[in-house]
């Protein structure tokens, strides 16, 4: 075993920054629903309301854009998932893509400190999301006001966000990628992660695990085998880290 941790691994929605994507697959399906899907919407057990910030943690956070909208859809028993996934998961696009440049978004302060402070204690830091935006986002987040230079995105010595992995999380295939080029094995590495599933990839990839609650979701985080688990970042032990330790203040 080494002396450190040698790889910190982050995802990216829900960790480092508060991303619109729920309210996105939301209101891109009500208008989906309200204009051009009006004539299935009886056959269907959507309403405005049925889309709820449990139904998006639970069986969409952090899964690639096609399995989160058929997700959705089969939630809400849409007839003719296959033809409709591909119009939902482009409408949601087209509408993060107009929320990020209007700066919907914000970073989280704790995640992002943290993470220079990870940096500072010598240890390399990797990207793994499954949403193809990731870059849009960290390149928007200005590491000046953290005590940093540069974007948030060239903070990262590695970003294997977005890929089309063959399975997405709660598969580790995300994380062993983003270990292998960190160069580091993952008994040697840490994930950050917000959402169950990631939670159980890097379980499942034998990686440190740090659960990280912003959803009141504490206990479902530290039942799927978080190492840790935090509401702040902040607290999180960064000594601690080069002792090989997860641990909190």
């Amino acid at each position: 075993m080494s002396d450190g941790f040698k790889g910190a691994i982050f995802d990216v929605d829900g960790v480092l920054v508060d991303s619109p994507h729920e309210q996105a697959w939301r209101e891109s399906l009500q208008e989906l629903m309200e204009g051009p899907w009006s004539d299935i919407r009886p056959q269907t057990t959507w309403t405005p309301e049925g889309f709820t910030a449990e139904l998006y943690q639970q069986r969409m956070s952090g899964k690639p854009r096609k399995a989160g909208a058929t997700a959705a859809l089969e939630y809400f028993g849409v007839p003719d998932i296959d033809r409709r996934v591909t119009e939902y998961g482009e409408h949601k696009q087209e509408m993060i893509i107009r929320l990020i440049k209007d700066g919907k978004f914000s970073a989280y302060d704790d995640a992002v400190r943290f993470l220079v402070e990870v940096k500072k204690a010598g240890i390399p830091v990797a990207a793994a999301s499954s949403s193809k935006n990731a870059k849009l986002f960290l390149e928007r987040v200005d590491l000046g006001n953290y005590g940093g230079s540069g974007n948030l995105h060239a903070a990262f010595d590695v970003d294997v966000s977005g890929r089309d992995f063959a399975e997405g999380k709660p598969n580790p295939e995300i994380f062993l990628t983003a270990a292998k080029e960190l160069g580091v094995d993952p008994h040697d590495a840490f994930v950050c992660e917000d959402a169950t599933n990631g939670i159980q990839a890097a379980k499942a990839g034998e990686f440190g695990a740090v659960g990280v609650s912003r959803a009141d979701d504490v206990d479902a985080l530290a039942a799927e085998g978080a190492d840790i688990v935090v509401t702040d970042m902040g607290t999180i032990d960064v000594d601690a880290l080069t002792a090989h330790r997860l641990a909190t203040k």
